[in-house]
């Protein structure tokens, strides 16, 4: 599929290791991309710039093949966004500002916000001043899906929510990504970033690290298992044999093995007429990706995306 949103060689240069450099990232349409990385990494300033908010010092950020410098206007009422800091302008409650919202997004019918309003356990009526963290981003994230946009791009956008409402909006964003919506959504996260999307860049220092297909987290080509043996002549046995020991804890008879996927048949087949006490398969995820992908680029590896 064609790219929706597309960044190329993309700098802002602040001075003193400050910014983003050479960010090459596309999104194709329908797609659900996350963007990791810690506080002051680059992820907001690269959000800024396909939003058309900063020039940058070389490079572009191109949404629907428009170059976001020049010709963001031309796209911004088609872009759901919520930012990572959110300011709201001096209206007295959240439903006056939901109503303006609508009024520049041009919408009618507010059936899907007043859905929203209801799944977030929002009360917009509250004073926009006094509202908690959490509230203003739950209206926040409503303003920015009630007009059901192509595009959602969404900065941190659980921040102040708590346990419950994340798994809310997460739903909800799911739901998005299923209508083919195009998102891309920034976050600390991984877990966040696991549950919804396709691919996931990190970003650190302001350079994009490693991009990863979701697909390789969920289904790995080298599965890890726990082994914690009753008897220590089963254990002992069991360490002679052909298997990739990753983890070996001899105090609790505990080995941890690494499989590839048509291996795992010859594990269990191997314990056999042993006394297990008990086997677990050590879930793959994406801090664990990325973890290793540091670890290895520090040691002088191969940098492979």
């Amino acid at each position: 599929m064609s790219s929706v949103i597309e960044i190329k060689k993309l700098t802002k240069d602040y001075g003193e290791g400050r910014g983003v450099f050479d960010i090459d990232l596309s999104i194709a349409g329908g797609e659900m991309l996350g963007f990791a990385g810690t506080n002051g990494s680059g992820k907001t300033t690269t959000i800024r710039h396909i939003m058309g908010f900063v020039k940058p010092t070389s490079g572009a950020a191109y949404v629907k093949g428009l170059e976001a410098w020049e010709h963001s206007s031309e796209y911004i009422r088609g872009i759901g966004y919520v930012p990572g800091e959110i300011a709201f302008p001096d209206l007295a409650t959240g439903t006056a500002f939901l109503k303006s919202q609508a009024d520049f997004l041009g919408l009618k019918d507010m059936s899907y916000a007043e859905e929203l309003i209801k799944r977030l356990q929002l009360d917009p009526r509250a004073s926009l001043k006094r509202m908690s963290k959490g509230m203003k981003q739950k209206t926040a994230v409503v303003a920015a899906l009630m007009a059901e946009p192509e595009i959602l791009i969404l900065d941190e956008p659980t921040t102040g929510l708590d346990p419950l409402m994340r798994e809310a909006f997460l739903d909800i964003i799911k739901e998005e990504h299923r209508k083919g919506k195009t998102i891309l959504m920034s976050s600390h996260m991984f877990e966040e970033l696991e549950a919804t999307c396709d691919r996931v860049a990190l970003i650190a220092n302001g350079r994009i690290s490693h991009i990863v297909d979701m697909e390789d987290i969920r289904n790995p080509k080298v599965r890890e298992f726990k082994v914690e043996f009753l008897k220590r002549e089963d254990y002992e046995r069991f360490k002679t044999l052909d298997f990739k020991t990753v983890r070996d804890q001899p105090e609790y008879c505990q080995v941890t093995v690494a499989l590839s996927g048509n291996m795992t048949g010859d594990l269990f087949r191997a314990l056999k007429g042993t006394q297990v006490r008990f086997i677990s398969e050590v879930k793959y995820n994406l801090d664990k990706y990325f973890r290793e992908k540091v670890v290895r680029k520090k040691e002088g590896f191969p940098h492979v995306q």
